[in-house]
């Protein structure tokens, strides 16, 4: 379908209110028609409304002037010395005239709402809708990206849009949902932005979670932490083959980030993406496995997940369906109480059970919550406390 006839419907279904009858409706259809993935527009309502012009880049936090006006930015372990005019790996924080800015602040270009199993995390609030936040850029360079799109771009590459802090949250508000999550690329690289809605969403009542690689230092974490209500960290591997060949990075960086979560009592749950030949041995599943009961606890939720073919890995197979539940074993024997199969839609362990009567709690068929059995945290029938965040809404 070309512009002209996209024109043409979207006039046809604005004007023509005895179709379609409710925004949502309209949402649902626009989506099912324009958009190949959910993270590259928002909702169809917003778009008229926040139209703006480009901003201006907004000065950075964490980074430090060296000499010949060189910015070295503090904000990720990569520590980037970026000159004049130049952008750092993540391609979105640019040196002007020895000053180091955020050049996708207000800019995002993705925002949607969402289930938060989604994210997936599993412990926090089950079945409640979030808005789903995005600029352009990343600080990794993972070669199975399935939102490259956006996340392997630079401002300006993509359709953005104009949104401040404060119209970001009022967004949230006209939506209905009960969070914003910062999710689709890395967070971390538009800090400032994700910082500023976080701490207005938070005195407004509303919570807040990210969905990162876990690739960021520890002071502008500890400083973020302060208004986020639930974590997600991608584990990609427990090697650092994996982390240097396909995501351009480090792994101790992250097993850092996971000791300062659990340092500061932050509530997170991580997912590792299991991938044929590449992180898939038993023996470092186990290590792994052994690392979090060791360092995190017995509680952390964590999930493997399915691999499917894209980006520069769409020689792969898709994850058999074994290997997950090979890991699931291996993750129960090495004493982690909640462990979960995701983008293996129907399968047993979407499921949340109970680890002393094995009881299914929280009953779950992909992203959707059918059932959940908690009483104030506990289980309905021997009355064991589950670890996580279980408000009413």
């Amino acid at each position: 379908m070309d512009n002209t006839s996209r024109r043409e419907f979207i006039k046809k279904v604005l004007t023509g209110s005895a179709a379609i009858t409710s925004a949502g409706c309209l949402l649902f259809m626009y989506k099912r028609i324009f958009m190949s993935d959910l993270a590259v527009s928002p909702p169809l309502a917003s778009l008229s409304k926040h139209k703006a012009g480009i901003r201006h880049g907004t000065e950075a936090l964490f980074y430090e002037k060296l000499e010949n006006n060189i910015a070295r930015c503090q904000l990720c372990p990569h520590r980037c010395n970026i000159g004049v005019g130049k952008s750092g790996f993540c391609r979105v924080r640019k040196n002007i005239a020895g000053k180091l800015y955020s050049m996708v602040y207000g800019k995002p270009c993705t925002f949607d709402v969402g289930p938060i199993e989604k994210a997936p995390i599993y412990h926090f609030i089950p079945g409640h809708e979030r808005l789903c936040v995005a600029t352009v850029g990343c600080n990794l360079r993972c070669k199975y990206c399935h939102n490259w799109h956006i996340s392997q771009r630079g401002p300006g590459e993509v359709r953005e849009f104009n949104l401040s802090p404060e119209q970001m949250v009022d967004e949230a508000f006209r939506q209905g949902v009960r969070s914003i999550s910062f999710t689709y690329t890395e967070p971390t690289v538009f800090y400032e932005y994700m910082h500023d809605i976080s701490r207005l969403a938070s005195k407004k009542g509303l919570k807040v979670s990210i969905v990162s690689n876990g690739y960021i230092n520890p002071q502008p974490l500890r400083k973020l932490l302060a208004f986020l209500d639930a974590v997600k960290i991608d584990l990609k591997a427990f090697g650092e083959n994996f982390y240097k060949e396909v995501s351009y990075a480090r792994l101790d960086p992250v097993l850092q980030t996971l000791k300062v979560l659990k340092k500061e009592k932050a509530f997170f749950e991580i997912v590792n993406l299991v991938v044929p030949t590449l992180n898939d041995d038993p023996g470092d599943i186990k290590n792994m496995c052994v690392w979090i009961k060791k360092n995190l606890g017995e509680n952390i939720p964590l999930h493997f997940s399915r691999f499917s073919p894209t980006y520069k890995l769409s020689n792969l197979p898709s994850t058999p369906v074994r290997t997950l539940e090979t890991a699931i074993n291996i993750a129960h024997e090495s004493g982690l109480k909640y462990v979960y199969i995701g983008n293996v839609p129907g399968h047993k362990h979407n499921s949340t059970y109970c680890p002393r009567c094995e009881k299914r709690l929280i009953h779950r068929v992909h992203f959707s919550v059918l059932s959940n059995n908690l009483e104030n945290g506990r289980c309905n029938s021997c009355g064991y406390q589950i670890h996580g965040i279980w408000e009413n809404l």
